[in-house]
């Protein structure tokens, strides 16, 4: 169900992501679940501003950024890897969480080992349960998760410092793009926004409707 942020909200954008639970007690897995639930209270394009904001506040450093990024690669990977052999799926879908498992995983390695560069310490994976039960709601979940982690990079992006680090999250950000891109595509939608754009939100914009669905 949509939003106008002007008026009485109407219900969650995107009720899928609601469903996903995120156990984990690091500030990355804390942040994980604020993201998810921006993106569920308000659509996909919340999960930017929301981001962008609450690593601000935090000030953590890259490794900080790298850790949370490292958190979204932990869901991601788990997604395809082990809850897509779950549901049954078959043709192009099982082929594409195939791929994207690989590649998801490769992300994992790639950033525990920057974040070991910086030295810092990678975050352990949480544990997730996502609410897809066959084919149609494990595309339909896999839009959103591509479609929010292309948000969450976006958001990361201007609080990272080191160069050597924004073009490797710069490298990744472009495979979930095409990952999301292809995925919409495969489902029947639109693999970009409406205006070319998207929009942002405030932090309390975004609070007033995420904050209530938030799982501890």
């Amino acid at each position: 169900m949509s939003t106008n942020i002007n008026d009485q909200p109407l219900g969650p954008a995107s009720p899928e992501l609601a469903e996903v639970q995120v156990q984990g007690v690091t500030r990355a897995s804390f942040m994980l679940r604020g993201a998810l639930m921006a993106g569920a209270a308000y659509g996909v394009t919340a999960v930017t501003p929301f981001v962008s904001q609450a690593l601000a506040a935090g000030g953590g450093g890259d490794a900080e950024i790298l850790n949370f990024a490292l958190t979204l690669e932990y869901l991601e990977s788990d997604f395809y890897n082990v809850k897509a052999k779950e549901v049954g799926l078959t043709g192009q879908a099982k082929s594409y969480a195939a791929l994207f498992g690989e590649e998801e995983q490769d992300h994992v390695i790639a950033l525990q080992g920057f974040i070991k560069q910086l030295g810092g310490k990678p975050v352990s994976k949480p544990t997730f349960a996502f609410p897809a039960t066959n084919e149609s709601s494990f595309l339909k979940l896999a839009s959103v998760l591509e479609n929010t982690g292309v948000g969450a990079y976006n958001g990361a992006a201007p609080s990272v410092k080191s160069k050597t680090v924004l073009a490797a999250a710069g490298s990744i950000v472009q495979i979930e793009a095409r990952h999301a891109a292809a995925i919409d595509l495969l489902v029947g939608t639109s693999p970009t926004p409406s205006g070319g754009f998207d929009v942002p939100l405030t932090k309390a914009e975004v609070l007033a409707k995420a904050g209530p669905l938030i799982k501890s």
